[in-house]
């Protein structure tokens, strides 16, 4: 037994250079998976306001990070291992049983496991209260100076990455017993045969890619990009490791035949080492690609939607408090004002900014010019319409409003678009009639559903209030289906939030004992649970974007040592044969420069192309800033493009090292 526990621990130890990072990686997993968990689990949280929303946002990150965490560490296991079969080769050869192999990766892999989760458990309670102070300052809460630990966090971080690891040994026990003794000697030069160019699996490719940016930059309506977006994500990645693994040996094919390009010594030396092995390489380069790409979604996203936090938080909510009462009388929606007017005296307040108006909202399909209000259709085709909502209002409540004086004749109207735009000349709604558009209106702030709604709308100035009736009374005798007409109040309040929450208090208590239907709605109120959403998608933005630079990273390091090690043998027939290392260092440079920034330049090509369709899955979220947007993006890939250089100077070092005739070179 002690035998195998120094052979492992004597593998681990030569392997250095390979298992450092791993169990570097594995511990940092470990240690964002455990913060993940104790933000979960911490009570403190939950005393303010947002923190519960924060704490489900958490929990969705923690079933997000375990799979990702399993998947990552699964792909990057394997280029270990790849270096370690001619190892385990050689121990079968003299004499070793693939039963003694199996223990000592038993005791390798039990090694492994208890350094990277203590380092992970110890980096994660250390760095949990850092997280919980972020986490505090996102939510605009005191922080509170105690130190806990998350028992579950810990169970949880350790069962579940001991599954994890369980699954890798199992799958490197597969590759041992599975594989004869020359094989695992032969590994490393293993699947080098200069492949044949497939333009079949190269087509398919583009055209997959070309269909998901098609789908990207065409589709308007946002609940049908966001269905579309999880198809058209698949339908990159699939074409994406198309692409690198059958267009690149296409790319390479071309190259040799270009004989101004090719037949020079740092093109023909790097040019025909990819073309050997760029089925493998190409698999790296696509997961390095998708990985940046993940990057810069997930940060660009998560963070526009965190900056422009207060914003959206306007926008949502335009004024201090909103009220709305359902199928009210103007006498009963009087009484109501009444009661807010007294409130406000109680507590000596002026009322600001107040708007008031009454709608009708009519909700369907959008054919031509045509409002559907009951479109005949099923429930999966219904995701393809145009649906929109068509908010009816007397034109005098607007001027009354908005200090105009707008005039409109029978049949005409005038409009405000929220979303798409409504080119035609005439709205007709089925079951009354058309209405002629003779003006748009651009100022018009938002009624309160409609701000949180993620359908496009239409809002519909007629000439005056007996004209909601008169449609309401076409629908309920056409289709015997009556909407609701609304009567809706808002006001700014110059107060404190305190005051500001009384007040709210109040009016909602005089609502609960009224017999109508309402909504209340409070800026002040409701700023908690946006911190509580935006900041925990935030916060999640960081930890993933954090984890998906370092798989990123790290696949870049071990495909650079992997095959660097594979092209040491190579280099030293070059060498022999009169090569210098100055023209190794420019065939190095020229190789890792065509490899490695390829996917960068991908991962950025698909970001414009995704751009659109980004733009309107913010927009369910009421971030509809498409120029701030843009900004964020353009800054993050900047970030992110300096960082990548930095990691390409350090891998091509590195692999140089390996291929250099003095180990010690730099």
């Amino acid at each position: 037994m002690r035998l195998y526990a120094r052979l492992a621990a004597g593998g681990i130890r030569r392997n250095g250079r390979l298992y450092a990072p791993y169990i570097l990686t594995c511990s940092l997993m470990a240690m964002m998976y455990y913060i993940v968990c104790f933000l979960t689990d911490n009570s403190m949280l939950s005393d303010m306001k947002g923190g519960d929303t924060l704490r489900v946002m958490m929990g969705l990150g923690i079933v997000i990070m375990g799979i990702f965490a399993g998947i990552f560490l699964f792909y990057t296991n394997s280029f270990l291992i790849k270096q370690r079969k001619r190892e385990f080769g050689l121990y079968n050869i003299l004499g070793m049983g693939k039963r003694n192999i199996a223990r000592i990766m038993t005791w390798e892999t039990a090694m492994v496991y208890l350094i990277s989760m203590i380092l992970g458990a110890g980096a994660g309670i250390l760095f949990s209260k850092l997280a919980e102070l972020l986490a505090v300052r996102i939510l605009s809460g005191k922080a509170q100076y105690e130190f806990s630990v998350s028992v579950s966090g810990l169970i949880s971080m350790l069962a579940v990455f001991a599954v994890i690891f369980l699954l890798i040994y199992l799958n490197v026990l597969r590759q041992v017993f599975f594989s004869k003794p020359i094989e695992l000697l032969h590994s490393e030069s293993a699947g080098e045969k200069p492949p044949r160019a497939n333009w079949f699996l190269a087509v398919l490719g583009a055209v997959l890619l070309g269909l998901a940016y098609y789908m990207a930059v065409t589709i308007e309506e946002p609940m049908t990009a966001l269905l579309a977006f999880f198809g058209a994500v698949i339908l990159v990645i699939i074409a994406t490791y198309l692409l690198f693994i059958a267009g690149s040996v296409a790319i390479c094919k071309a190259l040799q035949k270009n004989r101004g390009y090719y037949y020079k010594t740092n093109h023909f030396i790097s040019t025909s080492q990819m073309a050997y092995r760029m089925k493998r390489n190409g698999a790296g380069l696509a997961s390095i690609c998708i990985l940046c790409t993940m990057v810069l979604v997930t940060l660009s996203s998560t963070i526009c939607l965190y900056a422009g936090e207060e914003q959206i938080l306007y926008q949502r909510f335009p004024r201090d408090l909103a009220v709305s009462q359902y199928n009210v009388t103007e006498e009963e929606f009087s009484q109501l004002k009444e009661e807010i007017s007294a409130s406000l005296e109680r507590h000596d307040i002026t009322a600001k900014n107040v708007i008031g108006y009454q709608y009708l909202p009519l909700g369907g399909a959008i054919f031509g010019n045509k409002l559907e209000l009951e479109p005949e259709t099923d429930a999966i085709s219904e995701l393809t319409l145009d649906l929109r909502t068509v908010f009816v209002l007397p034109i005098e409540d607007y001027n009354r409003a908005y200090g105009e004086n707008i005039v409109l004749s029978d049949g005409e109207a005038a409009v405000f678009i929220k979303g798409r735009d409504f080119s035609y000349d005439t709205l007709e709604i089925s079951n009354y009639g058309s209405f002629n558009i003779t003006r748009h209106i651009n100022r018009f702030d938002l009624v309160g559903n409609d701000a949180a709604s993620v359908l496009d709308s239409v809002y519909l100035f007629v000439k005056d209030e007996a004209l909601l009736d008169e449609i309401n009374r076409s629908q309920l005798e056409a289709v015997e289906t009556q909407y609701a007409r609304v009567h809706y109040y808002g006001f700014d309040m110059d107060c404190g939030d305190e005051t500001e929450s009384l007040v709210y208090n109040e009016i909602y208590q005089y609502l609960k004992s009224a017999e109508h239907s309402y909504s209340l709605e409070s800026r002040v109120v409701n700023r908690g649970e946006f911190m509580g959403m935006y900041g925990g998608m935030f916060f999640l933005g960081i930890i993933f974007g954090s984890v998906f630079i370092l798989a990123a990273v790290l696949i870049m390091y071990y495909k650079q040592i992997s095959e660097g090690y594979d092209d040491r043998a190579r280099f030293d027939i070059l060498r022999k044969v009169g090569m210098n290392d100055r023209d190794i260092r420019r065939a190095v440079n020229s190789q890792v420069l065509t490899v490695f920034f390829a996917p960068l330049i991908t991962a950025g090509v698909h970001m414009a192309f995704a751009f659109p369709m980004l733009t309107k899955l913010l927009g369910l979220f009421g971030m509809r800033d498409t120029g701030f947007l843009a900004v964020v993006t353009l800054i993050c890939f900047g970030v992110f493009a300096a960082m990548y250089t930095l990691v390409y100077l350090i891998t091509s070092r590195s692999y140089y090292r390996i291929v250099s005739s003095d180990g010690k070179k730099s």
